[in-house]
């Protein structure tokens, strides 16, 4: 999942993107008003947290205009403000929910979590592939555990199963390493491309070796088992 922060406080927002990279999340970070609409606009983002003083253009414009464009990605607004006109206005330029400073941490990553679940696809959050079972909501990975046993679960790493669930809420399509790149890891990201088997390999060694398909040319492809 890709996250985008768009706050001013430079503390804050790089305290937020260290905290949320943590959880396996690539976050991108900008300041400015202008360039979090113009970054919302031109990348794809699964949730945008904004503030709503913010130079350049603030929260509610940035909102709405995200909006107007027809973009529904989910929005968190932040704000040093409080009281119910507030809230109001920004839940009627559509965002999706509402956070006042100061804040916990903990409650944010509790919003951001349930958002994202919000917008899912599958009403569940756990998905079955052969006899292993993906937590998207704990972030675990679980192989056997039929007949009501608990299974052996195996670990992973939070940027190992970041690329896991990008390829799993894509099972059987084409995911180019471009598109993995641009979700899993933010768009400062300027190592090695080929970062992304060095992941697929060690997902192949830990999960299973059939479960991701190489399509020359292409990128990589989730398979559930026969």
């Amino acid at each position: 999942m890709r996250l985008l922060i768009v706050e001013d406080e430079k503390r804050l927002a790089l305290s937020l993107a260290k905290g949320l990279t943590a959880e396996g999340y690539a976050v991108d970070v900008v300041h400015d008003g202008t360039d979090g609409l113009h970054r919302a606009t031109e990348g794809t983002y699964d949730l945008v947290i904004l503030d709503i003083m913010l130079p350049g253009m603030n929260g509610y414009r940035v909102c709405s205009a995200l909006r107007a464009a027809g973009h529904d990605v989910p929005i968190l607004m932040l704000t040093a403000k409080d009281g119910e006109y507030d809230e109001a206005e920004g839940l009627d330029t559509g965002a999706d929910d509402y956070l006042t400073k100061p804040f916990s941490y903990v409650v944010l990553v509790a919003r951001v979590k349930a958002l994202l679940r919000r917008r899912a696809a599958s009403p569940s959050p756990v998905h079955t592939l052969g006899d292993l079972r993906i937590d998207t909501a704990a972030r675990r990975v679980v192989r056997g555990g039929g007949e009501g046993g608990p299974g052996a679960e195996i670990t992973l790493t939070a940027k190992e199963f970041a690329v896991l669930e990008h390829l799993l809420v894509r099972v059987g399509q084409v995911v180019s390493k471009a598109d993995i790149l641009d979700h899993v890891w933010d768009f400062a990201y300027e190592g090695d491309p080929n970062i992304v088997e060095v992941y697929v390999s060690t997902l192949r060694r830990k999960l299973g070796a059939p479960l991701i398909k190489t399509v020359r040319g292409a990128g990589y492809r989730l398979e559930a088992p026969r």
